[in-house]
């Protein structure tokens, strides 16, 4: 009687440890067909993820042209593609945050730019270079300091005399 319940016990645990590792095996099977870039502006951060292929730019789960409507908008976040005459060849999905939506607009450029690079230094670098697209812009915000009034340089008012 003993002998048949650690037998029953051992043949179990070896039951539980083989479905273990088929999880395991399932989980590394996927292969990365992504390049991966952070892009930043002001206080914003862009998370790309740029495939190969046709398909939309999509920004935090809407198209990039409801994100940033208008053809201003259109013109800045396009241009890394059309410096490196890649329209059509590769989409993205992006997650954004922080700032403003010109911070976000520049943080989405930025990544784009630093996402085509790593896709193939060779042939994009130079371009995206000279037009200042991987330089990442260092103008933040100035903190307020103590003792003045409500912005970063506002004076006080003075008492009148």
């Amino acid at each position: 009687m003993l002998t048949t319940n650690i037998h029953i016990k051992i043949s179990l645990n070896k039951m539980a440890k083989k479905k273990k590792t088929e999880k395991k095996k399932i989980k590394r099977g996927r292969k990365k067909s992504y390049t991966y870039a952070v892009g930043r502006r002001k206080s914003a951060t862009a998370r790309i993820r740029l495939f190969k292929g046709k398909g939309d730019l999509v920004v935090n789960e809407q198209p990039i042209s409801k994100y940033f409507p208008g053809e201003v908008n259109r013109i800045v976040y396009s241009k890394p593609f059309q410096l490196t005459e890649t329209e059509g060849k590769y989409y993205a999905t992006i997650k954004v945050g922080g700032s403003g939506k010109n911070g976000q607009l520049g943080a989405v450029t930025h990544g784009l730019a630093r996402a085509l690079d790593k896709e193939n230094p060779e042939a994009y670098h130079l371009p995206l270079k000279k037009a200042g697209l991987l330089t990442r812009d260092p103008r933040m915000k100035e903190r307020r300091k103590a003792g003045y009034a409500q912005k970063a340089r506002a004076k006080k008012q003075s008492p009148k005399r």
